[in-house]
């Protein structure tokens, strides 16, 4: 049997914030495992999360990423990751 350990998780940061039909939401940058990785989820508890990005590169990736997301998904009006568009 073999052991797998758990992922080096660092500080969960909020990165933008947007509103939808589903409520609030807020983009999220976590370092995993040394990579840095995007999330979408609720401003508040309870929802789903998604994942943007799994590996950003660099600070201006990273900028560019959250701003362009934030900015589809104020004029989708919609979670971007539900992939209606």
């Amino acid at each position: 049997m073999s052991t797998t350990e758990a992922p080096v998780r660092g500080k969960r940061i909020r990165m933008a914030t947007y509103t939808c039909d589903v409520g609030e939401r807020q983009i999220v940058g976590q370092r995993v495992d040394g990579e840095v990785r995007l999330y979408d989820e609720p401003a508040r508890n309870g929802g789903r999360r998604w994942i943007i990005e799994r590996a950003v590169e660099s600070r201006a990736e990273l900028e560019a990423i959250v701003a362009d997301y934030q900015q589809k998904a104020e004029k989708l009006g919609y979670i971007p990751m539900m992939g209606w568009f």
